[in-house]
């Protein structure tokens, strides 16, 4: 199945935030841990094209 690059990114936002809502949810979550996972995925999200480029290459 090929992905567009704008496929590719709406499908990684939407995992990401899915996972993110799952945390926020979890009670047992410790916040400073949340806040930290969060800043990393926001920058996970940031370089999107790039993990697009190299799965598209890798192919």
């Amino acid at each position: 199945m090929k992905m567009t690059e704008e496929e590719f990114d709406e499908k990684l936002v939407e995992t990401l935030d899915g996972f993110l809502l799952n945390m926020a949810e979890n009670a047992e979550v410790d916040l400073d841990k949340f806040y930290t996972m969060t800043c990393l995925l926001e920058n996970l999200r940031f370089f999107s094209p790039v993990l697009y480029g190299a799965l598209k290459d890798k192919k």
